[in-house]
Formats: structure tokens, sequence, C-alpha cells
């Protein structure tokens, strides 16, 4: 088997993977990258152009496994792409918003590649997309006769989130994708198949990262630090991703909310979240795994955040805006351009920033410091509190590790992480699993697995 890793800026971004085995053509995923703009910021989909691609599978749908699509699905029209039912009821929504998004920054930024695709392409994707339910094995038979059999299985990491074993002339595939173990709020931890598999594919996001509290230590953290903030006078702000965080914590803010460990407070929302939220709980009436929110939304009394809304001028309130990154002109980054400058407020990281967006820079800054909003050319001195809370939907690395050890694969390819994350992975799995050959490839590198 050989794999090819179409990121070709490697790390977390643009993930994509195409996998090769006797005749057999398979892609993972298409994403677009967060930091790159344009063309650069999707896989080197070229390569595939002379090959005829027998399946695509999409793990989940956040942005960087998804936002390339429908590119992929423009060059192979005809090519089946697999994804869990729960997907299948929310990527049109994710790639129409990116959509929108594209338009806006053609616009404002003058990108003129934008948008990549339009709503045409989005269609074409539904058209091919077949979702299926995780943990019941389907056949596929190719023309040539060559048959492979594959099934999906939950990954915890947001909903509709899977890992995808393939079993092809009797050699067993495994790719975790991202993947949380632990059960959250929203839903319940991934339910992986135990192996043994010859070939493992592994995410490596957290190899840099140890986890310092219990999530649950982190939860009774934040509640503390809304109640110290509202108690002098203070709003928080909580970066969120629209897709999988906001919808957690309106679940645990719920059940704080009755527990006596939530005051009433006025929490509002920003709208591609609510939207995701509603078409969530209309997937959690037929899954067990996933918990419904629509009750839990309106008893908190949530209120979608209006326009030209000064946060934090009047009475203290919890502010659950996506971007989580705090990017450009996102809700939450026009927000802390209002909280950030008053000592009373508090901005609360609860998820991953990259450090080359205005999120990863301000955690990066001191109090005190000066903190540029460029694209509204605002300036303020940073008074706020600014607070990190590992509520990551990501694995800790040694329950992967724990994890790979028990499959006992005779080979791993290590993916989704940053190079010092992957070295962690390389070292400790050399020395847990001697008898394995770790690969961390190169990107649009063909690599034997």
């Amino acid at each position: 088997m050989h794999i090819t890793d179409l990121n070709s800026h490697g790390g977390i971004g643009a993930n994509c993977l195409l996998l090769q085995m006797d005749g057999v053509n398979i892609v993972i995923d298409a994403g677009i990258h967060p930091k790159e703009s344009g063309l650069s910021s999707v896989p080197k989909l070229s390569l595939l152009r002379d090959l005829e691609i027998d399946l695509i599978f999409l793990t989940h749908c956040h942005l960087d496994h998804l936002g390339a699509l429908p590119l992929l699905a423009r060059e192979h029209p005809a090519t089946p792409i697999i994804m869990s039912r729960e997907s299948e009821g929310l990527f049109q929504r994710m790639l129409r918003n990116s959509c929108r998004v594209m338009e806006r920054q053609r616009d404002e930024k003058g990108i003129s590649e934008y948008p990549l695709y339009n709503y045409r392409d989005i269609n074409q994707c539904s058209h091919q997309a077949i979702g299926i339910a995780p943990g019941h094995p389907r056949l596929f038979e190719l023309t040539s006769g060559e048959r492979v059999t594959f099934s999906l299985h939950r990954a915890g990491h947001i909903p509709g989130a899977v890992g995808v074993l393939i079993e092809h002339r009797h050699k067993k595939l495994f790719h975790t994708a991202d993947v949380l173990f632990e059960d959250t709020a929203l839903l319940s931890g991934a339910h992986f198949p135990e192996g043994p598999f010859d070939k493992l594919i592994i995410e490596t996001t957290r190899g840099a990262t140890e986890r310092l509290n219990p999530r649950a230590m982190e939860l009774e953290r934040l509640l503390d630090t809304i109640e110290q903030t509202t108690d002098r006078g203070g709003s928080i702000l909580i970066p969120v991703f629209a897709l999988g965080r906001m919808q957690e914590l309106i679940t645990f803010f719920h059940t704080a909310r009755a527990s006596g460990r939530l005051s009433n407070l006025p929490l509002y929302v920003s709208g591609l979240g609510i939207d995701l939220l509603n078409q969530i709980d209309r997937l959690a009436r037929n899954n067990p795994h996933l918990h419904s929110l629509k009750r839990h939304l309106r008893e908190l009394g949530a209120e979608k955040l209006p326009e030209n809304h000064a946060a934090g001028k009047k009475r203290p309130s919890i502010y659950l805006l996506s971007s989580g990154m705090m990017v450009e002109n996102t809700p939450s980054y026009m927000a802390a351009a209002t909280l950030l400058e008053d000592e009373r407020h508090t901005i609360a990281f609860v998820g991953y920033c990259d450090p080359d967006t205005p999120g990863g820079k301000l955690q990066a800054s001191a109090k005190g410091e000066p903190f540029l909003f460029k694209t509204i050319e605002k300036q303020v001195e940073i008074r706020a509190e600014v607070l990190k809370f590992d509520l990551s939907s990501h694995a800790d690395r040694e329950e992967l590790v724990d994890f790979a050890v028990r499959a006992q694969p005779r080979s791993i390819l290590l993916t989704h992480g940053d190079q010092a994350a992957r070295d962690w992975f390389k070292g400790r799995l050399g020395e847990r699993l001697p008898d394995s050959f770790v690969v961390d490839p190169v990107p649009l590198q063909k690599t034997l697995l």
C-alpha cells in the first residue's frame, strides 16, 4: 500500500490522504488550510487528476477536513462520498457558510480566486454523498472485480465524526481521524474496533501537549471564572468553534444552571452555531449517542448576538461566539475588540488556537501590552483577563498510544499534527511498539506503508 499526503504545507490543515492498494484508489478527507488563502489553502488535488478515484471518505465536518470537498467532487463526479449520517446532515451547511465567507473575503481582501466553489458544486457533493450508520460493514466492488469492505466507527470528536476501517485482500487499515475517547456533555466518546490491524493511520494533534487537568476540572474552573468575572461587573467572551464546542458548552451550561452552579446571566450566541445546533437537535432524535439541544437553548434564554451590539457595555453577560481562534471580522473578534481594554472582563479560550491567528497572538501577549485589531484599525491596551482552558476535542497522546499498542499494527502513519507533536508520537510509539514501522510522511511524496 502507498499513501500520499496531499496537504502540501504539512502539519494541521488541508487534510487529504490518497491511499493506493493494488489498483484501488481511495481519498480520505479534503480540507482547507486555515492559515492559507486562495488555491494555496487546498490540497494538491492536481495529483489525482489522472487517477480513477474509487471511494472518497469524509471523517467529519470541520473545514480542515471538509472545506475542499466540492473541488474534489467536481473533478470526480461519479465517485461515492462515504460519511456518517450525521455528517450527511451537516456538511452542506458548513460548506455554504464557507462559500459565503469566501465571497466576503473576495470583496474585503481582494482575493480574486474566491469563492473556490459555488452552490452548484456543493449540490454536486450532496448527489454523491452516502450517509451510513457506524459499525455496519459495507462491501464495495470495483468494475475491475476488486472488492473493498469498509465500516465507520464513532470518533467522539464532534457530532458525526468517525474513524474508518478498510479491508482489502485480507489486510486491515484503520484511520482514527480526529478522535476523543472520553464522553462530553454533548456526545459519547469514541467507540473503535480493537484490531489487530495491519496498518494504522493515527492523529497526533496533542503530541506536544500533556493534559494537566481532567476535563471535568477544567469545566469547573470555567464556571468559577464566569462567577468571578460577573461578580466584578464584567462579561466573559468564550470564542468557540461553531460545530462541536458551542453545542457542548450550551449543554454543559444548561446542566450547571439547573444545579445552581451558573447564575441566570444573559447568554449571547452567534449565527452559524445556532443553525448547526438546530440540525444537531434533529439528528439526536435518531442517535442515542448525541444529546438533544434545542430545549437547553430555550431554557437558558440564549439570544442571537444582535448586529452592532456593544459587548460588555450593559449588564454582565456570557458571549459564546465563533470563531474559536478569534479570526478577523468574526463575532468573537469584534466582541474582543470591545472587551479587551476593560479589566472587569475575561476572554476565555477553550480550544486550540493557531499561533498566527488573532486568538493565538492574544494568548502570547501580556497584560498591559498593546493589541492591534488590524482589520478594524483599532489598538487597545490588554487589561481584561485572558485565560486558557483545556477542553480539546482531541484525545490525549497517551490514550492514542495505548490504542495503537492494543491494535498491534505492523506499520503506523502519523497525520494531523505539528512537527513537534509528530516527533513525540514517533519516539513514543517506537518505545511501545518496537516491531512496528512508524512513518511521518513527507507531503506530496508517495509513501510505502
